[in-house]
């Protein structure tokens, strides 16, 4: 969020000046045309003080955003004004970042707009569903039951994001562990070796294949280490770049569903998210199209949401969903089948419902497995690294000790 200072005129022709938070130039002038004014300058403020990104992130835990939905939901079901139960959960919440979020929404919803609406302007916390699925529940006066079918669907999102990332701590330690012991025995040890060897066996000493090459690998990391410093902090700084980029983002995604045992959990939780948001949305009221134009954008991969945007199509000229998705290349059959079923009883909303609970059940299976694999493919890579370099070592050894 940037704040912008502005010049306008009002409807009694009144010039009037003031500042709003906003996410853009553009978002910010439409803000002030919908609120009657005609703005004649708007600017955007410079922030004094440097300050450290990662000391200074404006981002929301997911935590905060599943207390937060499921409090506020609890306070309109009780009858609470909206303006009141947000002043209430911003004084509450702990989240500086999020402090300004709820207050400028508030400030917001005061001045008129709707409460979709003052969410839509602060897009980087919440996320098209949430958006539309409140904007369905303030049209069907259900904002409340709208609310907490979020909080769940963030808490289910929330699980599977923490198990994954358990899964996956102790096979990264693996690999951080692997790599900085392969450097150091490659910078440290062996050209130690390397002089040894040629000590005792001269410069035309006869050095076994595998020694010759872990020889020159280590010499290039030694003698051209700039390079590979260099080529580590590319990886590192635009690397994160590319992959927020529209075709990095695709070719990570299709990298991530040619890998086997990644394959699987990609797969799963994707279809998961799709059919409890998907149910979500239909509950609320909001159309099939739209409905699946914004499920599409929450599955978090974007080869499903061209399949998904692929089938919006179909369905606008008059098929039933279960037929794009049935010849989808990611969805597994029981999918489309399941839907078919839910298209011809009218209960969609129950059937995925039950979807996206037996996936989230597999994707825990899937996650727990998945670690079990890993620690032991990581030892075996570990043991593999520093057999390597003990042959290279006992080869030349050996050979030294025969002719001597």
């Amino acid at each position: 969020m940037a704040r912008f200072e502005y010049t306008a005129v009002g409807a009694n022709k009144k010039t009037v000046t003031g500042s709003i938070e906003s996410t853009s130039l553009v978002s910010a002038r439409s803000y002030l045309q919908k609120q009657g004014l005609r703005p004649l300058i708007v600017k955007a403020v410079k922030e004094g003080g440097f300050k450290l990104p990662f000391l200074s992130s404006d981002k929301v835990k997911s935590r905060d955003m599943v207390i937060f939905t499921r409090q506020l939901a609890t306070m309109i079901n009780a009858g609470v004004p909206l303006v009141r139960s947000l002043a209430t959960l911003q004084a509450q919440t702990e989240s500086q970042a999020f402090k300004k979020h709820i207050a400028a929404i508030a400030k917001d919803i005061e001045g008129g707009t709707s409460f979709a609406e003052a969410l839509d302007k602060h897009s980087s916390v919440f996320s098209p569903v949430y958006i539309n699925m409140v904007r369905a529940g303030e049209a069907g006066g259900i904002l409340d039951d709208i609310l907490k079918k979020l909080a769940v669907q963030q808490e289910k999102d929330a699980s599977i994001r923490k198990k994954f990332k358990s899964a996956m701590a102790y096979p990264s330690v693996l690999i951080f562990i692997t790599f900085s012991v392969f450097i150091a025995l490659m910078t440290f040890v062996m050209p130690k070796i390397g002089k040894i060897v040629i000590d005792l066996g001269g410069e035309n000493a006869k050095v076994p294949t595998l020694t010759k090459a872990m020889l020159g690998i280590s010499d290039f990391m030694t003698s051209k280490w700039y390079i590979l410093v260099g080529a580590i902090l590319l990886i590192v700084v635009f690397l994160p770049r590319y992959i927020k980029t529209p075709e990095g983002r695709r070719n990570k995604d299709r990298l991530l569903l040619k890998i086997p045992v990644l394959k699987v959990v990609v797969v799963k939780v994707a279809v998961a998210r799709f059919a409890r948001t998907f149910a979500s949305l239909m509950s609320a009221g909001v159309s099939v199209i739209e409905s699946i134009e914004v499920t599409s954008k929450a599955v978090g991969n974007s080869l499903v949401e061209a399949e998904l945007i692929a089938a919006a199509k179909v369905v606008s000229e008059g098929q039933p969903f279960s037929v794009p998705l049935a010849n989808s290349k990611i969805f597994p059959p029981i999918v489309s089948q399941m839907l078919a079923v839910g298209e011809e009883t009218g209960q969609i909303g129950e059937i995925l419902i039950k979807v996206a609970d037996f996936y989230e059940e597999e994707v825990d299976a899937t996650v727990e497995s998945l670690s079990s694999i890993l620690e032991p493919i990581m030892i075996v890579v570990m043991g593999a690294m520093v057999g390597l370099i003990a042959a290279s070592v006992m080869g030349p050894i050996s050979n030294l000790s025969s002719q001597i």
